[in-house]
């Protein structure tokens, strides 16, 4: 039997769950580290030691608001996560490795790749089924919040080819969805599902904080060919959504042009190095039109062949109103 082997194990053990406690809290009292790890504070004396020695700058403070804290060192240590830590910290990297902070994406796409080596084998298949399955456009600062059980569903769903089903509102009222779900994409604003739905026979985008009631079936189902998931989601949400659509010539570089207009109002294409192609779409032209108008640059109606005449419109009216009012009499 052996017990020196069984000893060393439990030692380890102990010592790091005395690293994940200090890594929840900010202070603890020897007495309540002992107390939670059913050890003596001689004990947990040792341990700190250990840990100190492994390189974890652990502080004992004395006298009253005293006891074991961990500080910032001059290297980041290791992290103890739990599961549910460990899967929302793969989704918030690769939620962001899509962001607009310079070197932002190779770096996520770096630490998830170094979680992933170290994740137990239950946790890797989900981080890997997010890897495989989500994509971006635009930047994630303020995107809307969804349950991340219902992402690990349809991101389980896109790498296991199975179909997935949901309630979804459309028209005034709450439809069942069965679809062949391909690839989640994340936008600047919200998360969507890019599919293929199944009753209306053609490729869809869902908005995943919309979806209710959110399960996968054990149907699985040959992937078809598909559009590019992130660009076709953008030109759902920036332009197939809406009445009136309008595309424009703007005589600016499109990573100008990208920089001031969020990615879910606007599909920005490079047509040379100093003008680009700009689709978006609204409620009415003279909404999308102001909207370019805006940006301070010089452009081109192209269509839809009515927006050239709103063009002379608005700037007849715009000529009337900046004329000087005739003298009063």
């Amino acid at each position: 039997m052996d017990v020196a082997g069984g000893a060393e194990r439990g030692t380890t053990e102990r010592v790091l769950t005395l690293l994940g406690l200090l890594q929840q809290r900010r202070v603890w009292t020897g007495p309540e580290l002992a107390t939670r790890l059913g050890v003596t504070p001689r004990t947990v004396r040792r341990d700190v030691e250990r840990l100190r020695a492994l390189g974890y700058p652990v502080h004992a403070g004395q006298g009253v608001g005293g006891g074991y804290q961990l500080g910032s060192g001059q290297a980041l240590p290791p992290l103890l996560l739990d599961d549910e830590e460990a899967i929302a910290t793969a989704v918030s990297l690769l939620a962001g490795a899509g962001g607009a902070v310079a070197g932002a994406g190779e770096a996520a796409l770096r630490a998830l790749t170094k979680l992933d080596r170290v994740l137990p084998t239950r946790l890797r298949h989900d981080v890997r089924a997010l890897s495989g399955s989500v994509e971006s456009f635009g930047a994630g600062g303020g995107r809307t919040p969804v349950d991340p059980e219902v992402l690990m569903t349809l991101a389980r769903a896109c790498r296991d080819e199975v179909e997935a089903g949901f309630d979804y509102p459309s028209g005034g009222e709450v439809r069942r969805r069965r679809v062949e779900p391909y690839r989640l994409v994340a936008s600047d604003r919200r998360w969507y599902l890019l599919a293929y739905d199944l009753d209306r026979a053609d490729w869809r985008s869902f908005r995943v904080d919309r979806m209710t009631g959110v399960s996968a079936r054990t149907w699985r189902f040959r992937p078809r060919p598909a559009p590019d998931a992130a660009t076709y989601v953008q030109e759902s949400v920036a332009i197939r959504v809406y009445p009136h659509r309008a595309r424009f010539l703007v005589h600016a570089s499109a990573d100008t042009v990208r920089a001031q207009v969020p990615a879910s109002a606007a599909v920005v294409r490079p047509r040379g190095s100093e003008s680009c192609e700009v689709l978006s779409g609204a409620a009415s032209l003279d909404f999308v039109l102001m909207h370019v108008l805006l940006l301070g640059h010089a452009f081109e109606a192209l269509d839809p062949p009515e927006l050239r005449g709103r063009c002379r419109e608005l700037a007849e009216r715009l000529r009337a109103a900046g004329a000087p009012s005739s003298p009063s009499t």
